[in-house]
């Protein structure tokens, strides 16, 4: 995968926040054969109490959460530099899209994924990384 073959400074740090177990632990395999360092948690609360000290560069986070949602995660964080944040949902009205994107994600992926554009959005977080 592109990721993989990156030079070792584009090596992501990504930090995913999903629920459902199977979900996280096939999102977790799937980042570490494109070449990431991966954490993971199941809920907002631990992902407050985990993702500033990640040094993560990418947030991958589900919206629907037992403890909360991905927005208000978002609202919530203070990190000391930017995170690339992803937001994964089932649902894919405009409205979920622009609530997204005004909670300060990039993108809003609708579940089931497609791994390809998940693997582009995570080599543009790779460039943006590299060119600061």
């Amino acid at each position: 995968m592109a990721l993989k073959d990156s030079s070792p400074s584009s090596r992501l740090r990504v930090f995913i926040v999903e629920n459902h177990d199977d979900t996280r632990d096939i999102l977790s395999m799937l980042m570490s054969a494109m070449g990431c360092e991966v954490r993971s948690v199941s809920c907002m609360r631990d992902a407050l109490e985990q993702l500033p000290g990640a040094d993560a560069d990418v947030l991958l986070s589900d919206i629907g959460l037992p403890d909360g949602d991905g927005w208000e995660l978002m609202r919530r964080l203070h990190l000391e530099h930017p995170v690339y944040a992803i937001a994964m949902s089932g649902y894919g009205m405009a409205e979920d899209r622009e609530r997204s994107l005004a909670a300060g994600f990039r993108h809003h992926l609708v579940k089931p994924m497609d791994i390809e554009k998940l693997e582009a959005l995570l080599a543009e977080a790779a460039r943006e990384r590299t060119a600061h």
